[in-house]
């Protein structure tokens, strides 16, 4: 069964902002529609990447390598968070 896909979104719907965008059941019960803090993942993701890398580097220097390979892999995630977020953000969408 094929499912059909939705037109693309302008720029003017993303700026106006995507109700219910995380949640689907929101708007049930009252609940008012649900908006990402996209400024605040950034800020977070960046704080959260200069930590990791920095926790890397502290234990390569004293030789725990699967704390460096850990910290490093929580670091690449981030990096990938920030740029999903960063990529949502320049698309228009409010935060």
């Amino acid at each position: 069964m094929r499912i059909p896909r939705e037109r693309p979104r302008s720029r003017e719907e993303y700026q106006r902002g995507l109700p219910d965008y995380h949640d689907p059941t929101a708007g049930f019960g009252g609940a008012a529609p649900a908006y990402s803090a996209l400024t605040l993942r950034i800020w977070l993701a960046a704080i959260g990447i200069l930590l990791a890398a920095g926790a890397a580097v502290l234990f390569a220097t004293i030789e725990m390598w699967w704390v460096t390979v850990l910290m490093s892999l929580v670091a690449v995630g981030m990096v990938t968070d920030l740029a999903w977020v960063v990529h949502r953000k320049r698309r228009g969408e409010p935060g």
